[in-house]
């Protein structure tokens, strides 16, 4: 990586204009429709939102608490961390070099251009996770609510309240992404310092207040298996799952790239810088977790709607357990805000380039340069997903499983066209590997198809219909789906990026003349 993209470079390069970067996007083939209205922090906040390492480490805490334990929680958290790390190097290289809004599918295009079905399968597989991820993460502000009313009241939710909590703040995430660019940008830099602080309020409360502090041999050696499994390397594994589910989302910030200053150096930052801050985060956050949890089956046998709950009232009481969740709730609401962020953006990217039907409807902008169809598409699918919830916890949860192994899905498909490919980057931006490229995909490539395997087998023995893992069954519908699309729409539509600039005049010396133009 080049050594000029130091702290203070970076600080200089966020103030910068924007004019490098639009000739950019022309070269690419696009004209520039948003305001690059976007700072650093806000490019660097949106993966942050997106990962929401606060969020995902507590929604998904009791996973690899019961699989595996302290010993697998925190050698799975720095394991995972480390490969994931990796996939963001790469993905931030390509980023560099194609900074759109299209992210992963129009890296995709670029590499692979005499295979547009890859493109088109890759866009609507990741559109459909982000959608879903949304639709995750605003149920679990929904979860986080139903918390606080046990917790403060003792009042238990129905499904029936739960889902209607989720249909208000699907819709609120709406009207937040319809505001516009500089709202988001602002609410994405807050978030960054709000994990930071709301980070250090947690470890500092649940390490004070605990009333008995674990020892430092039962942090990192004690196992724990609630899963029925007998192999105690495989529950370890299936431990793994949690540090996973944490950390994706670092490669959003590329959905904002027309809307950033020095989007080819910024975005890439952005997208290794939001991994390395969460690992150590999170390890902070996990050890303070661990030092403080009172007992592992308190927590597993819980009546609340999150046992992360249970954890915090253990060790802090009922009025800091209020205000641990209340924290958590609200990087959780501005986690998913991001979600939508990214699923209208990819929507808009992939519309421009004939990729999905309403081309004009979801290509149009409202006075706040929000792409407003795409929005309050990814609401209408939450609300009507977050339905599901109320029929079977089992079938909601599936769906929501499915989102997380549909974006390694969405990493894998670069990834794999720069291991078995690697001259398809025939371009380089500012961030570049250099001769360890290729090494560092091919240990992306290993990990990422190991964790989409890991992820669809079942966490539990002996397996029955209440326990078995449906993910498998997610994801394989909508790999129909998106397969039935191609198959009778896209291939007779969709035959790589369409440029919407005029060749002669805008994009220099004739460029990228393999753009189909309007």
């Amino acid at each position: 990586m080049p050594a000029s993209l130091s702290a203070r470079d970076t600080e200089s390069l966020a103030k910068s204009t924007a004019p490098h970067s639009d000739l950019r996007l022309r070269e690419l083939g696009y004209k520039v429709e948003f305001r690059r209205e976007m700072s650093f922090f806000g490019v660097l906040g949106m993966s942050f939102c997106a990962i929401g390492i606060l969020t995902g480490m507590s929604s998904a805490f009791q996973t690899g608490l019961f699989s595996g334990g302290p010993l697998g929680l925190f050698w799975g958290w720095n394991i995972c961390s480390l490969f994931m790390f990796f996939i963001a190097l790469c993905l931030a290289e390509i980023c560099s070099a194609y900074p759109t809004m299209g992210g992963l599918y129009f890296w995709v295009c670029k590499m692979k251009p005499d295979s547009p079905f890859l493109g088109f399968c890759t866009g609507w597989i990741y559109a459909i996770a982000m959608t879903f991820t949304g639709t995750s993460g605003n149920l679990s502000v929904a979860l986080y609510i139903a918390s606080l009313a046990e917790v403060g009241q003792g009042r238990i939710l129905t499904r029936v309240e739960i889902a209607a909590i989720a249909w208000g703040v699907n819709i609120l995430s709406g009207i937040v992404n319809t505001i516009g660019t500089k709202a988001i940008g602002h609410m994405s830099a807050f978030n960054m310092w709000w994990t930071l602080g709301g980070t250090f309020v947690l470890v500092i409360t649940l390490l004070v207040k605990a009333p008995e502090k674990n020892s430092a041999s039962f942090v990192f050696t004690d196992f724990e298996n609630f899963t029925g499994w007998g192999s105690r390397g495989f529950v370890v594994l299936l431990g793994f799952l949690q540090a996973v589910y944490t950390l994706e989302g670092c490669e959003t910030a590329a959905q904002v790239a027309e809307e950033a200053k020095r989007a080819e150096v910024l975005a890439p930052i952005a997208v290794v810088g939001s991994i390395a801050g969460s690992w150590l985060i999170g390890l902070a956050y996990m050890l303070a977790l661990l030092f403080s949890v009172q007992s592992i089956p308190s927590v597993q046998g819980t009546s609340y709607a999150l046992p992360i709950a249970q954890l915090y009232y253990d060790a802090v009481g009922r009025r800091l357990t209020l205000m641990c969740l209340a924290v958590v709730a609200l990087a959780q609401f501005m986690a998913a805000v991001t979600a939508f962020t990214a699923s209208s953006r990819l929507l808009y990217a992939l519309a421009r380039d004939n990729a999905f039907p309403g081309k004009t409807q979801f290509m149009a902008l409202n006075r706040f340069q929000a792409p407003y169809w795409g929005v309050w598409l990814s609401v209408l699918i939450g609300c009507a997903i977050s339905c599901a919830y109320i029929g079977s916890a089992i079938a909601f949860n599936a769906i929501l499983s499915s989102a997380a192994i549909s974006v390694m899905l969405g990493y894998l498909q670069p990834i794999i066209i720069r291991v078995f490919w690697p001259s398809s980057l025939k371009e380089r931006g500012p961030f570049t590997l250099g001769r360890w490229s290729w090494s560092l995909n091919f240990l992306s490539f290993l990990f990422t198809v190991f964790v989409c395997v890991l992820f669809i087998l079942p966490t539990a023995h002996p397996v029955t219909t209440q326990n078995m893992n449906y993910a498998v069954v997610a994801v394989g519908g909508i790999l129909i789906i998106v397969g039935s699309t191609w198959a009778f729409w896209g291939r007779h539509r969709f035959i790589g990026p369409v440029a919407t600039v005029d060749a002669e005049h805008e994009v220099p010396h004739g460029e990228h003349s393999e753009l189909k133009v309007q």
